[in-house]
């Protein structure tokens, strides 16, 4: 048998004849955890405020309503956002990108790199500044599928366009290496009725 062929410093390949191996996971990500910096600083402040007021609060107030108040600014403030970026993942697999997010109702979506689809890359300054991008995966079928935020956009455009041409060259060589099937014999006509 022989080993696995390289094109060009792309990833390797089956050898030829050998069926392609079981998908594998190359990566899994979510965008980048700069938004949740808004959500640090609140909490630092929420837990710096509770700990000035705690039995200080003016005539009137009580350290029970102080803690009601501080745990609904941490719910909305913290918790949500920080369950919102974790709910969100992006998987990059030998044979497919899927997207999963949502925090009650789950939605899935995915794309075949056999289909071929087009990558577009989107980065803005704040964005180079992190090394982060916003990537739209397009098949012309279906929505474009967008990838916000992704750490180390450069890296996962390139994996994701050799995963494309590695995907179309396996299937284009298993289709050419298929056996052909004799196509069927036409059907004779019906003859008239009369």
């Amino acid at each position: 048998m022989t080993q696995p062929v390289s094109y060009g410093g792309r990833p390797y390949l089956p050898a030829p004849g050998v069926p392609a191996t079981a998908e594998m996971r190359i990566a899994k990500m979510r965008s980048h955890a700069r938004r949740l910096v808004w959500s640090a600083l609140v909490l630092i402040a929420v837990a710096g405020a509770c700990g000035y007021f705690y039995s200080n609060l003016p005539a009137g107030l009580e350290d029970w309503m102080l803690f009601s108040a501080a745990g609904a600014v941490v719910f909305l403030f913290v918790l949500v956002p920080f369950l919102r970026w974790r709910s969100r993942v992006y998987t990059v697999t030998t044979q497919r990108v899927l997207e999963r997010s949502g925090m009650l109702r789950r939605r899935r979506r995915e794309l075949s790199h056999v289909r071929g689809y087009t990558i577009q890359l989107k980065r803005g300054l704040i964005q180079r500044m992190w090394g982060t991008g916003t990537l739209t995966l397009s098949n012309g079928a279906e929505a474009p599928m967008r990838l916000v935020n992704v750490p180390n956009v450069l890296l996962v455009h390139e994996t994701l366009v050799d995963q494309v041409e590695v995907s179309q060259i396996l299937a284009h060589r298993d289709a050419q290496s298929a056996p052909s099937v004799p196509p069927i014999p036409p059907v004779p006509p019906l003859p008239p009725q009369g």
